[in-house]
């Protein structure tokens, strides 16, 4: 036979109240024994009836549990407030850092030139320090780049000045060197016993009737 799910909750009638307790204690003093012996577990149970009557099981001693008892919860208490410290300090970091990024923020839109309406003289000064001091560090660096650029190309020119004399020493005896290869190669050799032919032309260009000549040599 099935046995139906019980409702958990409280039993109206007092004689089957009573009943259901009794059994269910002694179902769980014996739980709580077969805890202890297999698990090898420090087991202390405490039950107190409806009418206050007291009902306890020790694994070993009920005195030294409580203590020890007592003492996890102490070190329980102890991190729970540490831990609530910690958050609690956390949170004022948090408030203090927001804070300062506010005024940095104020600060620096000030320094851009806004929200200059509520600044006082002194304020005005004091920015206006600031900026004159910004612009001095800033006029300090480009003038520290550019003269490290100068010293740069002043070593890059005296390189290439140095070249440029290099070349012109050798240049001179490299031209003349590729105009002579030049002449030869551009200049045929005649042979003296070659004759040659000339014709000369007298009368007037283009012209139908002339008179021409055949010279020989």
């Amino acid at each position: 036979m099935v046995r139906g799910r019980t409702e958990m909750r409280r039993i109206e009638n007092p004689t089957s109240r009573q009943v259901t307790f009794s059994k269910r204690r002694n179902g769980l003093l014996k739980k709580a024994f077969e805890l202890s012996v297999l698990c090898d577990a420090e087991v202390g149970l405490i039950v107190f009836s409806p009418r206050g009557k007291l009902y306890e099981f020790a694994s070993s001693s009920m005195l030294k549990t409580i203590e020890r008892y007592k003492m996890n919860n102490k070190e329980v208490i102890d991190n729970n407030k540490s831990n609530e410290q910690n958050i609690q300090q956390w949170k004022q970091d948090s408030e203090l850092m927001s804070k300062k990024i506010d005024v940095l923020e104020d600060s620096k839109r000030k320094l851009m030139g806004e929200n200059l309406e509520s600044c006082s003289v002194e304020e005005l000064h004091e920015l206006e320090t600031e900026l004159e001091q910004s612009i001095s560090k800033v006029r300090w660096r480009k003038n520290h780049l550019l003269e490290e650029q100068v010293v740069q190309l002043k070593e890059k020119e005296k390189v290439l000045l140095e070249e440029n004399a290099l070349l012109q020493k050798q240049g001179p005896h490299t031209t003349l060197s590729l105009g002579l290869n030049t002449s030869k190669e551009m200049v045929p050799q005649c042979d003296k016993n070659m004759d040659v032919e000339t014709e000369l032309y007298v009368g007037w260009p283009g012209g139908g009737g002339r008179t021409q000549q055949l010279l020989k040599g």
